[in-house]
């Protein structure tokens, strides 16, 4: 709302749109965010009862393994939520799955904030389940949990604004290089063949998948 209605009609000459927004596919993508969010709803309470049983590695001691971990540990769920989506976005976006596994998040054609959690039921659960399994392996503070839900939340919906929010030369800087925002992410949206990260753009220079045309973009 603070990027449509508010900011709109400022941000109307950086738009990243190829054509107009359909009210009925925002609509759309905020049934199957609503879907979504009863999906991670259910992961989470799956986490916290496992939790109360014993069987997770997160604790509640700040100190138990320094404050130092905290940001260590943020950091490491980010790179590994990363690879971890990378890999299966590549996956969703095969022909024999892509209908049933991927295609609510890319119905709408044009992304906005709404489409950044409209999730097809199959992908809610793979994407939902990251957390869970990361909650068995890496020993994380519920700190650090909530505050990687929090940045993936935000993320999602920053890379899919729409907007080119910083100046296209920003992408020339390291930030730019190897950071997703906006501009990156929507490109993948427009061609369905590039750019598969989460966050970081390494997976996509290293494998390939990012458009050579992408830092030269205005």
């Amino acid at each position: 709302m603070l990027f449509y209605l508010v900011l709109g009609k400022s941000l109307a000459n950086n738009s990243l749109h190829l054509k107009p927004l359909m009210s009925c596919s925002i609509k759309k993508d905020i049934e199957l965010s609503v879907l979504s969010a009863v999906v991670f709803a259910i992961c989470g309470a799956f986490i916290i009862f496992a939790y109360s049983l014993g069987a997770t590695l997160l604790y509640t001691d700040l100190y138990k393994y320094g404050l130092w971990y905290l940001l260590v540990s943020f950091i490491a769920v980010l790179v590994l939520q990363d690879t971890y989506f990378y890999f299966i976005h590549r996956i969703f976006h095969q022909p024999l799955i892509f209908k049933w596994m991927h295609y609510g998040h890319h119905r709408s054609g044009e992304p906005t904030p709404w489409s950044s959690s409209a999730f097809d039921l199959p992908e809610a659960i793979v994407q939902g389940l990251f957390f869970v399994g990361v909650s068995f392996i890496v020993p994380l503070h519920f700190i650090t949990l909530v505050a990687a839900l929090i940045t993936m939340t935000l993320w999602a919906v920053f890379t899919h604004l729409g907007f080119q929010v910083f100046p296209s030369s920003s992408k020339s800087y390291w930030i730019g290089r190897w950071l997703i925002g906006s501009t990156h992410h929507s490109m993948h949206h427009h061609k369905y063949k590039v750019h598969y990260g989460l966050y970081f753009t390494f997976w996509d220079k290293l494998l390939g998948t990012e458009d050579p045309n992408y830092e030269n973009k205005t």
